[in-house]
């Protein structure tokens, strides 16, 4: 990277962190995103604590980002599923916290699958497993997880996930609709999950499902189905319907 010095960088950028959340990030958490290059990950400005747009995904700003890792709250050796990789940068700062080895992570995106393998091997954590697979499913050959994180809004979190977790595992995921949305840490009990804390609001997409990926044809079969037949015009010539046939002359 030319210009300066990406270390002070990265501690200006944690200053600006701090004072985006009000606190300082959790030790173990700072200190990661203290020695993590995040301009392998992010190409436009990557130290400016904003987010952005990266091969059809959303970048996390760095506060945000520490928001989502504080309460993920990893620990060293912890096994790790990280859903909804993007550019990978979250998962190499958890990374640097559990151990490349420890993370695991998925996108529904082949091109983001694709572009975090790249970065993670450039920022020198390709031992971190990139799997391009349905992230709402989880990862149940790797499972159980001592943390997964999600970095895609849902009203409830998948069963899937929940199942993966370890009894004393946790669970973190931006909860809610819309605009109306908040990074909510949960672990399991037995009616299922229970909220232990709360990050603060954010807005992000949907976690998407199988085919709802940037460039997918439309799931629904019938919407799918109309509109081709909108576009084709009433007297398109679609298929059998249009053979007609005089069995009187054959």
């Amino acid at each position: 990277m030319d210009g300066p010095d990406p270390e002070l960088l990265r501690e200006d950028m944690l200053d600006g962190v701090e004072h985006a959340i009000g606190r300082a990030p959790l030790p173990a958490v700072r200190e990661a995103m203290e020695r993590v290059p995040r301009h392998e990950f992010v190409a436009e400005a990557p130290y400016a604590n904003r987010s952005g747009e990266q091969g059809g995904s959303r970048v996390l700003s760095p506060a945000t980002a520490a928001r989502f890792l504080d309460a993920l709250a990893p620990e060293p050796g912890a096994d790790v599923l990280v859903v909804g990789v993007g550019v990978g940068y979250t998962a190499a700062v958890v990374a640097e916290i559990v151990g490349a080895r420890r993370v695991h992570a998925v996108d529904i995106d082949r091109g983001m699958v694709r572009e975090a393998r790249d970065n993670l091997a450039a920022a020198g954590y390709e031992a971190v497993l990139v799997d391009y697979h349905d992230g709402a499913d989880g990862l149940p050959r790797y499972a159980p997880f001592d943390r997964v994180l999600v970095e895609g809004a849902v009203v409830s979190p998948p069963r899937a996930l929940c199942d993966q977790l370890r009894p004393d595992g946790r669970l973190v995921v931006p909860r809610g609709r819309g605009g109306d949305q908040e990074i909510v840490a949960l672990t399991p009990d037995e009616a299922g999950v229970e909220p232990v804390e709360t990050a603060g609001s954010v807005a992000l997409r949907p976690l998407l499902a199988e085919g709802e990926q940037p460039g997918a044809p439309v799931r629904n079969r019938t919407e799918r189905e109309d509109r081709e037949f909108e576009q084709q015009g009433y007297f398109a010539r679609t298929g059998w319907e249009q053979e007609w046939i005089d069995w009187d002359d054959r």
